[in-house]
This record gives C-alpha cells, sequence and structure tokens, in this order.
C-alpha cells in the first residue's frame, strides 16, 4: 500500500505572513517594490533578497526597489538576528516571487491567447509566439495579489537561476560610498528637536533629587522631563540639549546602586550565584574503561557591542499615535513593548526601521527608542531625535554575557575520548523586547510605575540555544552530557551579541580536542577528520587545509592553529586556520578560512561576512573586555575599551564552497567560534602554553609561560 508525499510546507515566514501583496507590488516606472520584513544591519540582506526576487520574477535586480522595514506596511517576519535572514525571507520571498510569476504568465495567456506554458519573461516582458506581448506593469491592475500563497507552487531550480550564486554590488553600498544620510545617525526630519537622558554612573542607582533651576535657563530650551528615574531634556539644537543635560546632571543626586560583581573572578562569580539548571543533550554508550580525565575551565568576559555609532532614534507624537524611525533589528517587536509603557494599543503605534552605523545583536537601539517616544511627549508634535553618547552606550547598553565553561573529558589508555561532560556558567543571552509581558527597555525600569529589569533568557535549543548554542559537540564522540547553568540574578545587564554562546563553547571545546590530539601526537586536522561523519564537515576541513598549506614548517615564534565548527550544528560550516606572531604581544598576521552555506546567493556577500566575522572575533580574542569597580562600568570610551586597529588586522583569505542545489543558510556568525579556536590553538602551537581565559592579553600569557615553568 502506496502512501501519499507530504504535503508541502510553508516557509515559518509565510506561515505568519501569506498574502502575496504584503511581499511585492509593481509600482510605476517599471519598478518592483519588495518588502521583506527583515533588516539591513550591514550584512548584505537588502542584495541578497533583491538576487532572488530578480531571478524568480525574471527582472533585472536595477528594477528592485527594497523597502525599509515598517511596522505599518511590512510583514512581520521577528527579529533580524542568528544569520536565518536567508533561510527565511529568502526562503519566503522565492515561494512569493514563484507564484507571483505564475500568476501573471496565467493573466499573460488570458489577454494574448497563449498557452502559458509558451511564454517567457524578460525583464519584465512576457512575451510568446508571433511577437505578441504584455509585462507585469500592464497587467498589473488586472492581477491582484491580495491572495494567500500556496504551498505547491515551485520556484525555480538552482540552473535555472541566473542572477543567485553570482556576487553582485551590493545596493546599499553606494549611498554609504558617498556619504548620502542613509544612517538614521545622518538623517534630519523637518522642525525637528533634539533630546538628551540622563542617566546615572552608579549601576542601577535611583535617582533621588533633581534640581532643574540651572538647566531652565539653557538656550533654546523646549521642555525638561521627569517620570520617575527617567530624566531628559528637549531643546532647538544637540549643542543646547547638551548643555542643557550638563547643567541638570550638576543638580542631580543619586542613591546608592547595585554592586557589581569582581572582574577579576568572574568565573568565580558565575558559578557561585542562584542558577537554572538544564541538561541540553544526552548520549550513551557501552561503558569503557577511562584511565585519565582532563578537567579544563574556559572564560570569556562581558563583550560590549561597541557600535562604530551610538544608538539613535526618533519619535514623533500626533495626538494619542507615535511614530518611531529605529535601526532596531524587531520593528514589531519593539512596537509591541512600547505599546505597554506608552500604555497604547498597536494601531496607534509606526515603529519604522533606518539602517543604523554598526548593530550585530541587542545593542541599545531599542532603549533608546523609548527614550526618543517619551521625551518627544513634551515637544508639542514636533519630531524628537535622541542620540546617545559613547559613555551612554558602553555603560547601559546591554553585554554579551560573560561565560564559564568547564569541559571534562574521559580517556582511555590511548588517550582516546570515551566521555565528555560540558557545563556552562553564564546569564542568558537574550532579552530582547517583545518577547514576554513585560518590556525589556531600559527606561521602562526607570519610569514612576517601574517594570523590573528583565533577568536575559537562553532561547530554546530547537532554535539553536543560547548560552548553550554550540555546546553538543558536532564530533562521534561516544558519550556526552551537556548541561547549562543560567543565572537568575544579572548585576551586568545581558542580552544578544553576535553568536551568543557559540563563540564561547566552540572556543572550549575546540581549545580542548586541540590539546588531546597533542597528548596523542596526532596532527589537530586529522584528529578531527577523524572524529567526524559529516562530509560537508569534512570538506571544508579538507578546504581550509589545502588553502592554508597545511602545515607550515615551524618558524620561531610563529604558531598555526585550526578550529571549526558548523554554527548552531545546523547552520553554515566553517573552518579557519590562524597564522600567528607571538614575540611582545600575539598578533594574527593570518586567517584562511573555508565555508559553506549551502547556495551562496551572493558570493561576495559570503565572503564579506566571513571576513567581518573573523576580523570581530580577533578583536574579541586580543582586546575585548568590559571592565568595572564594584559599582561603576569603567570602559566608557575607545580608550578603555580597545578594539581590533587597522594596522592590526590580519589579511582573511576565504573559499566558498558553493552548493547551488543546497538550501542556502547565513553566514554572519559562522566564523567566529572557529576563528577564537583557532588563534586559542596558534597561540599554543607558538608558545607552548594554552590560555583559556579570553582575552588573550599579554599579561595573561605571561601568567601561563610562568605557571607552566
Amino acid at each position: 500500500m502506496s502512501t501519499a508525499p507530504p504535503a508541502p510546507k510553508l516557509p515559518v515566514s509565510l506561515v505568519a505572513n501569506p498574502k502575496l501583496s504584503s511581499w511585492v507590488k509593481f509600482i510605476d516606472e517599471g519598478r518592483v517594490a519588495i518588502a521583506p520584513g527583515k533588516v539591513e544591519i550591514g550584512q548584505g540582506i537588502v542584495t541578497a533578497l533583491a538576487q532572488i526576487a530578480a531571478d524568480e520574477l525574471d527582472v533585472e535586480i536595477n528594477r528592485i526597489e527594497m523597502i525599509r522595514a515598517s511596522t505599518a506596511a511590512s510583514p512581520n517576519e521577528g527579529v533580524t538576528s542568528g544569520s536565518l535572514s536567508i533561510q527565511q525571507s529568502g526562503r519566503a520571498l522565492r515561494q512569493v516571487c514563484a507564484e507571483v510569476r505564475r500568476r501573471f504568465l496565467a493573466a499573460a495567456s488570458e489577454r494574448l491567447g497563449v498557452d502559458a506554458s509558451l511564454l517567457s519573461i524578460d525583464d519584465g516582458t512576457i512575451s510568446g509566439p508571433g511577437n505578441v506581448r504584455t509585462s507585469y506593469w500592464e497587467l498589473s491592475k488586472d492581477v491582484s495579489l491580495d491572495h494567500d500563497v500556496t504551498a505547491g507552487t515551485p520556484a525555480k531550480t538552482a540552473a535555472a537561476r541566473s542572477v543567485a550564486g553570482h556576487s553582485v554590488q551590493r545596493v546599499d553600498i553606494p549611498d554609504k560610498v558617498f556619504a548620502r544620510r542613509r544612517f538614521i545617525q545622518d538623517h534630519a526630519l523637518p522642525d525637528l528637536l533634539h533630546g538628551r537622558v540622563l542617566r546615572p554612573d552608579i549601576s542601577r542607582a535611583r535617582l533621588t533629587t533633581l534640581d532643574e533651576a540651572a538647566a531652565r535657563v539653557a538656550s533654546g530650551l523646549i521642555a525638561i522631563v521627569r517620570d520617575g528615574d527617567f530624566a531628559g531634556v528637549v531643546d532647538d539644537s544637540e549643542a543646547a540639549a547638551e548643555a542643557a543635560l550638563k547643567a541638570l546632571r550638576k543638580g542631580a543626586t543619586w542613591s546608592a546602586g547595585e554592586a557589581l560583581p569582581d572582574e577579576n573572578d568572574l568565573a568565580g562569580f558565575l558559578r557561585n550565584q542562584p542558577v537554572e539548571t538544564t541538561i541540553i543533550d544526552t548520549r550513551t554508550a557501552a561503558a569503557t574503561k577511562a584511565t585519565r580525565a582532563l578537567r579544563r575551565q574556559y572564560t570569556r568576559p562581558y563583550i560590549a557591542h561597541a557600535s562604530i555609532a551610538p544608538s539613535c532614534a526618533m519619535a514623533q507624537w500626533d495626538g494619542d499615535r507615535v511614530h518611531v524611525w529605529t535601526h532596531s533589528q524587531g520593528v514589531y517587536l519593539l512596537r509591541a513593548d512600547l505599546a505597554i509603557v506608552l500604555e497604547l494599543p498597536l494601531d496607534n503605534i509606526v515603529v519604522e526601521h533606518m539602517e543604523g552605523a554598526g548593530c550585530y545583536g541587542h545593542n541599545a537601539a531599542d532603549d533608546v527608542a523609548l527614550d526618543a517616544a517619551l521625551l518627544a511627549r513634551a515637544a508639542g508634535g514636533r519630531p524628537v531625535r535622541v542620540q546617545w553618547s559613547r559613555h551612554d552606550e558602553m555603560s547601559h547598553a546591554p553585554f554579551g554575557a560573560a561565560m564559564a565553561i568547564e569541559i571534562e573529558a574521559d580517556l582511555d589508555a590511548d588517550n582516546e575520548i570515551v566521555g565528555w561532560r560540558h557545563a556552562i556558567w553564564s546569564n542568558g543571552h537574550t532579552a530582547r523586547p517583545g518577547r514576554a509581558a513585560q518590556p525589556a527597555l531600559l527606561a521602562a525600569n526607570e519610569i514612576t510605575n517601574p517594570y523590573p529589569r528583565m533577568i536575559s533568557t537562553n532561547p530554546p535549543a530547537a532554535n539553536g540555544g543560547g548560552a548553550d548554542r554550540n555546546a553538543v559537540p558536532f564530533y562521534d564522540l561516544p558519550a556526552w552530557t551537556i548541561t547549562s547553568h543560567r543565572l537568575l540574578t544579572m548585576p551586568v545587564r545581558t542580552s544578544a551579541l553576535r553568536t551568543l554562546g557559540a563563540q564561547g563553547n566552540v572556543f572550549a571545546i575546540e581549545s580542548l580536542l586541540d590539546e588531546i590530539a597533542a597528548l596523542r601526537g596526532e596532527d589537530p586536522i586529522a584528529f578531527r577528520l577523524r572524529h567526524l561523519r559529516d562530509e560537508r564537515a569534512k570538506d571544508v576541513i579538507r578546504a581550509v587545509a589545502r588553502r592554508a598549506g597545511w602545515k607550515p614548517a615551524r618558524q620561531t615564534g610563529a604558531g598555526y592553529g585550526v578550529g571549526f565548527a558548523r554554527y548552531k550544528n545546523t547552520g553554515a560550516y566553517c573552518a579557519a586556520i590562524a597564522e600567528i606572531e607571538g614575540e611582545d604581544d600575539i598578533r594574527v598576521k593570518r586567517l584562511t578560512l573555508a565555508v559553506d552555506v549551502g547556495e551562496a546567493i551572493n558570493p561576495d556577500g559570503v565572503v564579506n561576512q566571513i571576513e567581518g566575522g573573523a576580523i570581530q572575533a580577533t578583536s574579541w580574542v586580543l582586546k575585548e573586555r568590559v571592565r568595572f569597580d564594584r559599582a561603576h562600568i569603567t570602559s566608557t570610551s575607545w580608550a578603555d575599551y580597545p578594539i581590533l586597529t587597522f594596522s592590526e588586522v590580519p589579511a582573511v583569505d576565504v573559499e566558498i564552497i558553493q552548493r547551488p542545489d543546497i538550501e542556502p543558510v547565513g553566514a554572519g556568525e559562522a566564523a567566529h567560534g572557529p576563528v577564537t579556536a583557532a588563534i586559542a590553538n596558534a597561540v599554543f602551537d607558538c608558545l607552548g602554553v594554552r590560555i583559556r581565559d579570553l582575552p588573550m592579553t599579554r599579561d595573561k600569557i605571561i601568567s601561563a609561560m610562568e605557571l607552566a615553568s
């Protein structure tokens, strides 16, 4: 008895947003408007999505007009994060455009009297035998797209695509190169006012008194706003707003705040807090006698987003309605939190995305949007622009969570792995807005009737996890137990930073595997290949080894290391080889990477993302660390929070393994873990010491060498 094949399923973004017209519109002058719910945050997504649409609709890519996400008009695709834009928005758009094309071919067939199978489309012109022709734009008034998408319309095969799979110029770059006002930080609405918000330097302090007299004499002052511990000024220029804020600060006093952890014993702090413990995964096998156990602890500090420009937003009230312009990664989620705090129906709030100068995780974009909305209430209907200072950004924006990771590997007499236990202590890795009954925005904790600060949580394992992301080994080990201990206290505010826990976990796993390979006297690449079953994983490791000429002859003061991971164990495959110099300081000279993202829609865009991730990971490994004493965040400037400089950027060489017949996945977060591990393993190769605490500063290396001697 035969069984029918399962019915085709819609991509997740289409389940929530099935209406064709919410994605595609044919507009005047031969243009096609494409309105995804994902946003451009520098990852090149608008270009890749335009390529997908151009392919499926058979139009030139320069006809595509990508519409910024807005709660007023765009499909709700949640948040742009987790390297999911191509997987979610790309798949949805491909199916939508395939169905739009089919509907227009059917309409053209009826108008032209030609069977649809005999029609072709070239740059939007539909033609058939006898030189009959029409176009999308001629038919647009007759073809309604106010229909739900169906699951059965096939998209083009990989072989039939002419745009996807090829590098094209990113559509967002010309504006940025020629300094056109594409970033929200550069944009100005008509009749614009400027706002600034007063916040304490002491963590979680409360505003006890506020003497407004000095600020009220400031030039151009429109309003001083106070709502509980939230206070700010609205002025007619940025300079005047800064002066008014400075005067307001002089007349403010604050309560004692909440004590921060001991920065020099983060592992001790993390491991001694109340936690929620979850067994993430277990694997059992027949008992094999272990002759020794290696127990190693790895740590990473709190990491700042350190976006190149501080967060910014604009807001304008019209009666009981408010319009907010923001570089938030989730306009619908932000709207949900704004509705709670402002006590408004969702329909009274429009949140419109504009690109921001630097964003890769939950930075302060959402927080400053609420700041702007609260201050704009006092502006008499004029728009108010609020931009945080660098000090604000480095003090009050959420950080990537610190992590302590302990792995214990059981080894047999031949130093083969027979058991593996991986435990993580960390705050949760997300407290994004719009996901709970209480808002996650900073000012929501400060108003007269404050909401409690949300304790960060972890996404479920099915969504890639949080602190536990990439903690389950991708290697074929006989037995393991993976445990996550999520802190239930949060003196340092944490939320999503690029890769969430994956960077820390891959660093730990790949470092210990390298150590075990060294114990066995086995080449670390051969060791990894021997423990992998997935052929795509093996392919990226072999590709990077070939491209880097693994392993170069030993040179004094030089080291080479390898790292590998499949992001979330379900996404992009990436392997990295690092070449370092280790004399006065560690310097990463060269990074070679191989990556498999399935179908690479825009290969140049994939390379850009891998290069950017590799360079950012290098900065995290060598330099980045949020600094604080027991009361204050102290790394509030670029001098106190150094990042990799241009002269320190390594050469980065990327090879893409193109697989056009495999559904594409994102590349933005694939490189961080492998690069971190590769650098750590190269340090050992160079200096003979294992550095297990990030960042790998000169002082830590000297201490490790002294302990080893």
